[in-house]
């Protein structure tokens, strides 16, 4: 096996709030916020940091037509309903389209990113 060129150390999400976002994402992960700005913030989650950044004019990505296109986040669980009971109760909403709901929720964070919570990926 050849060495990698590296590791991924961190994720960034475009947003117009990322405190907001920053604390949903620290909730749901069990994250803590270690950088923090009107502009920028970061989120470390053990070797990986998940990074939110204001941009002008934000739109956020439609589900499940990706305008714009973006790319989403897969968090692995052991009880559906227990996770999205609490990612709601940390500011997710529901998404109305919901293609294999008994394997994986698609679920929306603060700033609308879709994000799957799923049994299909062990916990």
């Amino acid at each position: 096996m050849t060495q990698p060129v590296g590791r991924l150390g961190s994720i960034a999400l475009d947003c117009d709030d990322p405190r907001t976002l920053a604390a949903f994402w620290a909730t749901v992960l069990d994250g803590r916020i270690t950088v923090e700005t009107d502009r920028f913030c970061g989120v470390e989650l053990g070797s990986l940091l998940l990074v939110t950044v204001r941009v002008p004019a934000y739109e956020p990505p439609q589900w499940p037509d990706g305008r714009p296109k973006q790319f989403h986040l897969d968090v692995a669980v052991r009880d559906l309903d227990e996770a999205e009971r609490r990612a709601l109760a940390a500011g997710a909403t529901k998404a109305a389209e919901q293609p294999m709901p008994t394997s994986w929720r698609v679920l929306l964070d603060p700033a609308g990113h879709p994000f799957c919570v799923t049994t299909l990926i062990p916990a």
